[in-house]
Parts: C-alpha cells; structure tokens; sequence
C-alpha cells in the first residue's frame, strides 16, 4: 500500500521541526470512553526524550466516569493505590501531521506500566491481544468503521449553556443521500474531509442520513488496528473542526426519538499473502467454511459480548425495530434488517455488524468481533441458515435490550475471559455498573414533564 500523505517518519518530523513548521506534538490514547486523551508536549522535548522514553500519565485515567470523577471498583487504580503513573510509549508508526491545528503533529501511544509490562484494560492493548491470536493462525484482520454523527448550528459551548435542549439542526427534514441540503453543511463536511485526508487518511466520501443534520463520512478500510487508530484521530478531529466552525456535532447513540447513529463495522481476514480466506467460489454462497465458522461464532457470543459493542446507557435506546438499528442476532445476504449483514464477493466479502452505535469504543468492538469469529473458528461451529425478509418480526434471539442486561451477560461469560482475560473482564464490567449506578440515582426531563404537576 502507498505511503499516505500526512503521516510523518521521525526524519521528516525532525526536518519540519528544523524549519519552524511544527513545534507541538501531542501523544494521546484513546480512554475507555473511546476518547483521545493525553499530553500536548514541546517538539524539541518530543525529539530528546519522549520519542524513545515516552510520558507519564496518571493511571486514573482508565479509571474514571465520563465527567472524569474518580469511582471504587478498580484495581489497577484507587485512593489506595495513590494513583500513581503509567507510560504512553510512542508507537511511531502511527505519527501524523494534525492539519486543523497549526504547528502540530500527533502519536498514539500504548500503556504500559512503568516496569514496561503492558496495562491489560488499555482499548489498544486489548485489541493487540486478539491481533496476535490471529497472527499464531497465520490470519490478519480488516475492517471498516462507518461513523454517523448529527450537525447542530449551535456551538459546542452554546449547546451546554443550553443544557443540549433546543439546538438547532443544520437541516430541517430527512436528508438520506439527498445533495441540496447536505450542501449547505459542506464548508464544514469538506473541511473535515481534507483535513483528515492531510493527516494520513483515505476518505472516501460523505452522504446525508435519515435524522435532521445527519451525516456519515466514510474511510477506506485497513487493516483492523490501523483502521481503529484512525478512527479515534477522526472522531476527536471532526469536534475540533466542528467547533472551528462555531458548530457542534454529536456521535451518540440515540440523541433524540428520529433515528440514531450506527458505527457499522466491517470485517475480513486474509492470510498472510493476502488472499481472501473468506471466499470460496466453489460454494454456492461463495463463502468458505471458516467465514461460515465465523459468523456462527459471531452468533453464538453476541450477546455476551454485546457489552463492547454498546458500552453506555444511551447505546440501548437505539435499538428500535424499523429503525434500521437491529434488534434480532441474525445473518442475511444483503439484509439490513438483521444484526449481521454479509456483502461483497471474493477479497471484499466481508460481514456488516450493525449493532455498534456511534459512541462504541472501536478498538473494545473490533476485539470482540475477533474474539467472537475465533470461537466459531476453533469450534468448528455450524452457520444456521440465512434469514430471508424482516428480521425485526422474527423468532430469532434479541440483542440485549439494557447496558445493565448486557453487562450481567458479559460477566457470566467463560468466551470472554478466555479471550481477554477475568481482569478485563471486571475491569470494563466495573465500568457499566458505575454507569448503571449513575443513571439509576438521575432525575430526568422526562420524570419532571410527567410528574412535576401531575402526579
């Protein structure tokens, strides 16, 4: 594949640093949140030091809720253990230039203690785990991540002094594949395209949804760490050059009752030559047995492993039947009425999990992907027969319907802890029951509308 433009050797980042062009580089990881997170540090120390050495972080950044408070449950960090420090360990191949910020080049980091051992629970590490499970079997995964998003006029800091209530959408009505609408959020969309398409990516192209601003920019698929890292430089750049704009766009799951945002993801494994171990053109679905072995063990651990495709409270609201988010554990041929869709032919065929929303951490989603297709690999599992016609009137199993249902799933589950291990295990289900927790002590709108005069 050709060198993409954007992505920086440290020979052409010490030469941009000579000529005055950058003088910041930021190492990030992405959080359990699926949030960049990390340290802007000087060039000249990023050159002397950090690019060898790394930096140090506090550990309670795995280990905090979405407002970043500090909560029990966690073992690799407490008050107890005095929240001490890990490493961000530069991983230079993943160094670019960040166009929407001046000066500024990026590197995404791996965690690791600070006697270098890696910190299991990190998102990146728990998908380099199962990498390497496929790499012992000579197999190298692909994939693809669709994000959506919603486009609101209202700035980032207008929308919270609102409290996110009365923002107004950047169109007025349903605006799937539609041009003349969508158009008028292209200073914006073209921005975010260019942008990341100068910071090492390959975009290839944006079309309207079905919710009022609804958006979805789509990129080339890569191979699967690559695809991630990309994915979490894109999600955090588009807020930035959103925010640039006096505009604001969200990636949750369900933000309003119209249709919410999916991150489908697509995934394929080649060998190590690079041919297309999926396909089979001897059979009459051009599949082979190790893509049917596959997709059976996608069936079969779904819903146990639904909890790192829909992480937060919100996540659930989206599946809605007739809403093109699924809510039936189903395969078909071309069928989005189902939770997996199997598209293409030959080095693209290839399965669409549509169960992910726009707030899943891809690197814990794609993992579980992986994790799930080995199980039916190494079992030998056999693929229940395709469903034809609307998987929402179905009989066939449900995905689970609460994050508090998915996590007692998840928990109960010998496939994962033999697949990332019991303390990634707890760790991420600490993390559900502190979302849980706060959900079940809020107060809502919907309560106060009720019952603030009626009750």
């Amino acid at each position: 594949m050709a060198a993409r433009t954007g992505m920086l050797t440290t020979d052409r980042l010490n030469e941009l640093i000579d000529a005055g062009e950058i003088d910041t580089v930021i190492v990030a990881f992405t959080d359990m949140q699926g949030r960049l997170v990390g340290k802007r540090t000087s060039a000249r120390l990023f050159r002397e030091e950090v690019s060898q050495h790394g930096a140090e972080c506090c550990n309670y950044l795995l280990a905090v809720d979405v407002e970043m408070n500090t909560v029990d449950g966690y073992r690799i960090s407490s008050w107890e253990r005095g929240y001490g420090d890990m490493a961000m360990i530069p991983d230079l191949a993943t160094l670019r230039l960040v166009p929407w910020l001046p000066g500024t080049a990026l590197v995404l980091a791996d965690l690791t203690w600070l006697d270098e051992k890696p910190v299991t629970p990190a998102p990146r590490e728990i998908l380099k785990r199962q990498i390497d499970r496929l790499a012992e079997k000579g197999l190298i995964p692909y994939v693809g991540t669709e994000l959506e998003f919603l486009v609101f006029e209202n700035s980032y800091r207008d929308a919270w002094s609102k409290g996110y209530v009365g923002l107004t959408p950047a169109s007025d009505y349903n605006i799937d594949y539609a041009l003349l609408a969508s158009t008028r959020m292209e200073p914006l969309l073209r921005d975010i395209r260019v942008s990341m398409e100068n910071a090492g990516m390959y975009c290839e192209g944006v079309k309207g949804e079905c919710n009022l601003g609804q958006q979805e920019i789509a990129f080339r698929y890569d191979d699967a760490l690559t695809t991630c890292d990309n994915h979490s430089v894109y999600k955090n750049g588009a807020k930035e050059i959103a925010d640039k704009h006096g505009k604001s766009l969200t990636f949750m799951a369900k933000f309003n009752e119209r249709e919410g945002n999916s991150c489908h993801i697509h995934i394929s494994f080649r060998d190590a030559d690079g041919g297309a171990v999926f396909a089979d053109p001897e059979d009459e679905l051009g599949m082979s047995k190790m893509f049917r072995h596959f997709l059976a063990g996608q069936l079969k651990t779904m819903r146990e492993l639904t909890l790192f495709f829909a992480p937060n409270i919100n996540s659930y609201k989206r599946y809605v039947e007739g809403s093109f988010a699924p809510t039936a554990v189903a395969w078909g041929l071309d069928n989005r009425t189902c939770s997996l869709r199997v598209v293409g032919h030959g080095l693209g065929l290839r399965v669409e999990n549509r169960v992910p929303g726009g707030d899943v951490n891809q690197y814990l989603a794609t993992a579980a992907l992986i994790a799930g297709g080995l199980y039916g690999i190494e079992h030998e599992l056999e693929l229940e027969p395709a469903l034809e016609g609307n998987a929402y009137g179905s009989d066939a199993p449900r995905v689970p319907a609460t994050l508090r249902e998915a996590a007692e799933l998840f928990g109960r589950s010998e496939i994962a802890r033999d697949a990332f291990g019991s303390d990634v295990v707890e760790h991420y289900l600490n993390n559900a029951r502190v979302e849980v927790r706060a959900y079940d002590a809020a107060i809502t709108d919907w309560e106060r509308v009720r019952g603030f005069e009626r009750f």
